[in-house]
């Protein structure tokens, strides 16, 4: 895998995932400006396919990921100021570094007020076999399989609806487990905690962003 995915000469700490789209996140997670807090609820707009086929793809083998260090899981939430009627739009996060600090994953549960549907949002390095996609398993059950939607110079991000029942796994299981294909067709996978999951999800956001968009 790439080790300089989230990583910059001009901004070491943060990175620019989506040009003017994605928000810049640190490795904490955290938005860094309010016209940041902008690009991530903007970000929540875009449409994703739920009717993407799944691809087969037999893998020659694996190859053994960098070990990652997780941070806790995080409920971070986003609304337009002074708009009573802006939906608020919340994700529930986790990220994976390397032991140079660089960010490596981030998993997202998207969830915006009144809709009935979450979404899924991964952010991997670069340099992975597009086609299959990512393959999500929690506790060895069934996968569910994530396309990816756009690719930048220093990373991937990979979407879809999330099924509720996904998401009950999600709040009931130990491990969630992420594999993705690299153009060697091997096999790279990580195993992100699921312990806290729950409790976040579903508890009050540790904190809200605001934004004015009229500014």
């Amino acid at each position: 895998m790439n080790d300089r995915f989230l990583a910059s000469s001009e901004t070491p700490r943060c990175v620019q995932l989506l040009a003017t789209t994605i928000a810049l996140v640190c490795a904490s997670g955290e938005v860094t400006s309010a016209e940041n807090q902008r690009y991530a609820i903007e970000a929540n707009d875009a449409p994703i396919s739920e009717n993407v086929p799944a691809v087969e793809v037999a893998p020659r083998g694996q190859h053994q990921m960098r070990e990652l260090t997780y941070s806790p899981w995080r409920k971070l939430c986003f609304k337009v100021a002074r708009n009573p009627d802006t939906k608020i739009v919340c994700r529930t996060t986790i990220t994976g570094a390397w032991d140079t600090g660089q960010v490596a994953i981030r998993f997202d549960l998207i969830e915006r007020e009144g809709d009935a549907a979450a979404r899924l949002q991964i952010f991997v390095p670069t340099g992975l076999y597009l086609q299959p996609g990512i393959k999500l398993t929690v506790d060895g059950g069934s996968p569910v399989q994530v396309p990816y939607v756009i690719c930048l110079s220093n990373a991937c991000v990979a979407g879809n609806v999330a099924d509720p029942r996904f998401v009950g796994d999600l709040e009931t299981g130990q491990n969630l487990v992420l594999e993705a294909v690299n153009p060697n067709i091997l096999t790279v996978s990580a195993s992100l905690p699921l312990n806290g999951f729950a409790n976040v999800h579903r508890s009050l956001p540790m904190q809200v962003f605001e934004q004015n968009l009229d500014e």
